[in-house]
This record gives C-alpha cells, sequence and structure tokens, in this order.
C-alpha cells in the first residue's frame, strides 16, 4: 500500500481477528493513513488502542455498536465530514454462540448483530468508498448454500435489495424463536442461515454496484478467514492447531492489498479462492463444521 492519506475501518475490533486486523493495517498502511479501531464498548476500545504497537498508520478508537439501528450510520457520516470517504471496511462484529445457548433464547440479539449488523454496516459505508476502496464483511465457509436443503435456497438466493434480505432474515429468525424452525428443514445451529445471509447481502449488493464499482477499482465481497485458534471456537472444535489470529489476518489483509480481481466481486473468498453460492455454480460441498470458521 503505497498511497497516502488512506482511511479505513474496523468492526468488532477490540479482540480476536479484528484487533488482528488492525494491527496488521496499521503496519501495511503509512504515518499519513488512519485506521479507525472500533467496537461497542468504549473503555476496551480505548485500551486496544493504547495497546496498539508503535509505527505505520495512525489508530483511533470509535464507539460503534452495530445492534444499534443508527450507529454505522452516526459514525459513516462522521467520517465522511473527516475525511471526505474511506477506503478499506471490514465488517467483523459478531456475536457468538455457544454449544449451551438455547437458539430460540439468544437468536434475536444474535441476529441483530451478525445480521442486522451487516447490512447497516454496508448501506452506511458503502456509498463512502472512494477509488480503489476494499469492502469486506467476514462471514465464513459456512456461508453457502450447499448448506441448505434445495427448499430453502430461495429464501437467500437472487434477492432483489438489503431491504428483503433483512425481511428473510426475520423471517428466519421469527421461526427460530417461535420453536417453528425445528419442524421444518433449517439447520440448527444457528450459525448456518446467518453465515448464508450474510454472504447474501453481499452478494445482493454487489450486483447492484458490480459494473461502476468494477470500472472504479472497488472490491465488495465476503471473506471466509478459516478456522482460528480462540477460546470460542475451542467450545465447537478442537482448534490446537489452527492459525491465531494474527496469522489467519494475513490472507484477509493480502486481499485488501492484491490487485483487484473482478471474480472474486460480489463473492465468497476464502485464501485467495472463490467459493460456489450454490450447485449451479459448479462443484460444491458441505463444509465439516471442523473445516470452517466461527
Amino acid at each position: 500500500m503505497s498511497e497516502t492519506n488512506r482511511v479505513a475501518l474496523v468492526t468488532g475490533a477490540t479482540q480476536g481477528l479484528g484487533l488482528a486486523l488492525v494491527e496488521g493495517l496499521a503496519q501495511r498502511l503509512g504515518p499519513a493513513d488512519t485506521v479507525y479501531l472500533t467496537g461497542r464498548n468504549l473503555d476496551r476500545v480505548h485500551e486496544a488502542v493504547e495497546a496498539m504497537p508503535a509505527g505505520g498508520a495512525r489508530v483511533r478508537g470509535e464507539l460503534l455498536d452495530v445492534a444499534d439501528p443508527t450507529a454505522a450510520e452516526r459514525l459513516a457520516a462522521q467520517l465522511q465530514s473527516r475525511h471526505g470517504g474511506i477506503d478499506i471496511v471490514i465488517g467483523n462484529a459478531v456475536m457468538r454462540v455457544g454449544p449451551d445457548d438455547d437458539p430460540r433464547q439468544i437468536v434475536r440479539d444474535y441476529v441483530e448483530v451478525n445480521n442486522f449488523g451487516t447490512t447497516r454496516l454496508l448501506r452506511a459505508f458503502a456509498p463512502l468508498l472512494r477509488d480503489n476502496a476494499r469492502l469486506l464483511i467476514v462471514a465464513s465457509s459456512l456461508g453457502t448454500l450447499h448448506q441448505l436443503a434445495p427448499v430453502l435456497h430461495n429464501h437467500f438466493d437472487a434477492l432483489d435489495s438489503l431491504a428483503e434480505v433483512d425481511h428473510q432474515v426475520a423471517l428466519w429468525r421469527d421461526a427460530v424463536a417461535d420453536g417453528s424452525a425445528r419442524s421444518g428443514a433449517w439447520p440448527g445451529f444457528v450459525n448456518i442461515p446467518s453465515k448464508i445471509a450474510q454472504v447474501a447481502a453481499v452478494r445482493t449488493l454487489a450486483a447492484q454496484r458490480r459494473d461502476t464499482d468494477l470500472a472504479r477499482g472497488i472490491l465488495l465481497a465476503a471473506v471466509c478467514p478459516g478456522m482460528i485458534n480462540t477460546p470460542t471456537s475451542a467450545l465447537w472444535w478442537n482448534v490446537a492447531d489452527a492459525p491465531t489470529p494474527a496469522h489467519a489476518a494475513t490472507a484477509l489483509l493480502d486481499l485488501v492489498d492484491a490487485p483487484l480481481d473482478p471474480a472474486q466481486y460480489g463473492e465468497l473468498v476464502r485464501f485467495g479462492k472463490v467459493l460456489p453460492w450454490s450447485p449451479a455454480d459448479g462443484v460444491g460441498r458441505t463444509i465439516p463444521y471442523e473445516a470452517a470458521a466461527t
């Protein structure tokens, strides 16, 4: 990255992968650039900023709770006023679910962060993207239609707008909350429909922006960092040999640095490779949980 005065933002950045992404961006960018480290707890944001290694870009902390319906829009307006636009946005905010959590009890809060938080971020920051910008949503290899029964594909495939994505998510959320999803074809693991909906949101917005974005050198994509050795992942899988957050961040940062590949635009990318969205897109398979990111 050789340009100056670039502006980057990472959500969910006070720990784990998000924190590693901020540190990596700061080291790859220059002293004239700014990286915004954001999270929902201002004290933790300040602590994370203070702990950043010296050198590279300036790291600034900002409060951003993506579960707040207006927070992303407010922060986007502030950054527009300060900088006139933005060059790198990585959406990493996530509410995690544990093996002992009852999906009926947690699904509303879960969706508010993971799914509506994603569409809020896309709506707020996509209009601010400068030429050659990168807007990446951290998702998972679980986020493809291969993980769903075919009867459910129409819920997330070829949707017309982010509002329709939100509507379909709300229908699934309500079915989980009232227990009716259990008698249908929905997976019991709420992470699967949630991740698919995140990728569907990226695909939906990308379909609207593709020609203009590619002409301007902009990449909009979902990304899977692979399995990561974190305490939460360890609740579900054996992650003893999985990469650390710092190591896992490398592939995402390399995607930020790489020349634009139009084949990646609007897709789910894992280690630089596009994962097929549906069986119609090519060979795909159901990916075991131990091979997928949480």
